[in-house]
């Protein structure tokens, strides 16, 4: 296992890559201030981690968490091959799609970092993930409450009208601060904790819980009374002694619980709190990734390439509600996405690591009736972000979170299997020792962050260029912008931005020379059809053409021809 000095460097690339992944956005110099931002940052840090990780702590992962080890690498081959048998671009594949950016290196980084994590074995380190996720939480909490006294200082592209804390999306922030809340309530209401920060975290919470409200996020409320509910059940077993009580409590909760989701699905007292038209949108997000899966169980139809394919497996039911032109490029449902990307094999994968570390919380539960602080707010944080990943989408800033709780509640289970968690001095085994003395783990750490930063910087790079150039309104810049190379990857948003900017510019030639490379490109594009259909230069036998695929993809539709509302 890794010493002292080396877990502790381990420890900050991850609280650190935690913190800045959540919280930093850019604005100005790209034309989507969050996921690229998030994607850079999270694959330098996942890379730095991974190093110290896998050159430093190889054996420890094999001995103590073998079977994460075996299902990430499960995970990972699977996610290959949903990559290799998709008829999306590899590019998509990789990086993700525009505003989304969950591809494979994502998940690649991801993984890396919540295995990582299973290597933590002191107090302290523990201390440190969760002190990052509450310097998130404090941040988030102060920007919003400035944006809802003064206004955002961010120029957001902001059609909901709410705050968007540093994820772009209100629902986001709603989940993230019931996620922040609950956890930080969870680790002040242990014994020790001086009722000065309590008074404290008192007041960032219900400055938080206002912040949610003005969200209208329902997920921000359903994640936080889920936490404050596990609080309590912790409390009281702490507390108590008698099953009874805890009994009793678990049932009340679980009755509530059961309202609750009766209300969502517009039944029983509660429908009118909690019920949102978005629900049934979401059923109906569900059944396509469902349906994807089905035709496709063994590969899936790849990597973040849902919405190519959701206007042809949609069912009938979607023309009506939502609507033949409201479409999506993702299920509203994590697990569904997963079940969409890469089929049955990557999805079992994926429910086999969530559930090594759902055991690992459980074994903890059992061995220890005492509040610990560190291991709730741990906890509490992972059930938050499951319960908010089947009723949403997959954003990188809250699911860098999900993913290290998970390495990091059987990293907890591991310290804690004999007299709990220490701050003694762990010794180390003659390979490990003696790669220190050639390199410490923060250079480690450094020379991934480098190699990192080379592997996840080209979405990034490739959208200050783009940006850049229309800034600027050169059209030879704007061209060269989209000249394919490692550092410039072709994407099917910024090709139709293309066209669109070369149509109103009074460029049908050229306009018509991007809407074919759009098609060529990704042929299983919808929107890059229906492009081809429309531009000035289109000629009758490219309109046949386009007629056909348009035809092709959204299969249940008998009027291709709607322009987007």
């Amino acid at each position: 296992m890794l010493n002292l000095s080396s877990e502790k460097s381990l420890a900050r690339f991850i609280s650190i890559g935690a913190f800045l992944t959540t919280v930093v956005v850019i604005w100005g110099s790209v034309t989507d201030p969050v996921n690229t931002p998030k994607l850079f940052i999270l694959g330098t840090c996942s890379f730095a981690a991974g190093a110290i990780a896998f050159l430093m702590g190889f054996k420890e992962i094999w001995r103590s968490s073998r079977l994460w080890l075996i299902g990430s690498i499960l995970f990972i081959a699977f996610s290959i091959s949903a990559v290799l048998n998709s008829p999306s671009p590899l590019e998509q594949n990789i990086y993700g799609t525009y505003g989304r950016n969950t591809g494979f290196i994502t998940y690649f980084a991801l993984l890396l970092i919540s295995t990582a994590s299973t290597l933590l074995r002191q107090k302290s380190n523990f201390n440190l993930l969760v002190y990052s996720l509450f310097a998130a939480g404090a941040t988030n909490v102060a920007y919003c409450l400035w944006a809802i006294a003064f206004g955002d200082f961010i120029g957001w592209n902001n059609p909901y009208g709410n705050i968007l804390g540093t994820f772009g999306n209100p629902n986001f922030i709603g989940a993230f601060l019931g996620i922040f809340i609950t956890a930080l309530t969870a680790y002040v209401l242990q014994p020790g904790i001086s009722w000065k920060y309590r008074g404290l975290a008192l007041i960032i919470v219900a400055i938080g819980l206002f912040e949610i409200l003005k969200s209208h996020a329902v997920q921000g409320l359903v994640v936080s009374a889920a936490g404050f509910s596990i609080i309590g059940f912790h409390l009281i077993r702490s507390k108590f002694h008698s099953k009874v009580i805890l009994a009793g409590y678990t049932l009340v909760i679980a009755l509530l619980g059961f309202i609750a989701l009766m209300g969502a699905l517009q039944k029983g007292p509660l429908t009118a709190f909690i019920y949102k038209e978005s629900v049934t949108l979401r059923g109906e997000y569900w059944q396509a990734g469902w349906n994807m899966a089905s035709q496709f169980p063994f590969t899936g139809v790849g990597m973040d390439s849902y919405g190519d394919w959701y206007r042809r497996v949609r069912d009938s039911q979607a023309l009506i509600v939502p609507g033949p032109e409201v479409v999506t490029n993702a299920a509203h449902n994590i697990p569904f996405d997963i079940l969409a990307y890469g089929g049955w094999p990557l999805f079992l994968s994926f429910i086999f690591l969530i559930s090594l570390a759902a055991i690992s919380i459980i074994k903890v539960t059992l061995r220890n009736r005492n509040y610990d602080g560190t291991f709730i707010a741990l906890s509490v944080a992972w059930t938050c972000y499951q319960i908010q990943s089947v009723i949403s989408i997959s954003q990188i800033g809250l699911a860098i979170w999900g993913w290290l709780l998970s390495g990091a509640v059987i990293a907890y289970e591991i310290a804690t299997r004999d007299s709990g968690v220490s701050e003694k001095k762990i010794s180390s085994g003659k390979s490990a020792k003696s790669k220190e003395q050639i390199l410490s783990a923060t250079t480690i750490g450094g020379l991934g962050l480098v190699i990192g930063a080379l592997i996840v910087v080209p979405p990034l790079s490739a959208d200050m260029k783009w940006k850049s150039a229309i800034t600027k309104g050169d059209l030879t810049m704007v061209k060269a912008a989209l000249v394919p190379s490692y550092m410039t990857p072709t994407d099917t948003n910024r090709l139709l931005n293309m066209v669109s900017i070369l149509e109103n510019s009074k460029l049908p030639d050229i306009a018509y020379e991007y809407a074919k490379k759009a098609v060529e490109f990704n042929p299983e594009s919808f929107d890059s059809w229906r492009t081809l259909y429309l531009v000035t230069n289109s000629t009758p036998q490219d309109k046949e053409l386009a007629l056909t695929n348009m035809k092709r993809l959204d299969p249940k539709n008998s009027n291709v021809l709607n322009t987007p509302k």
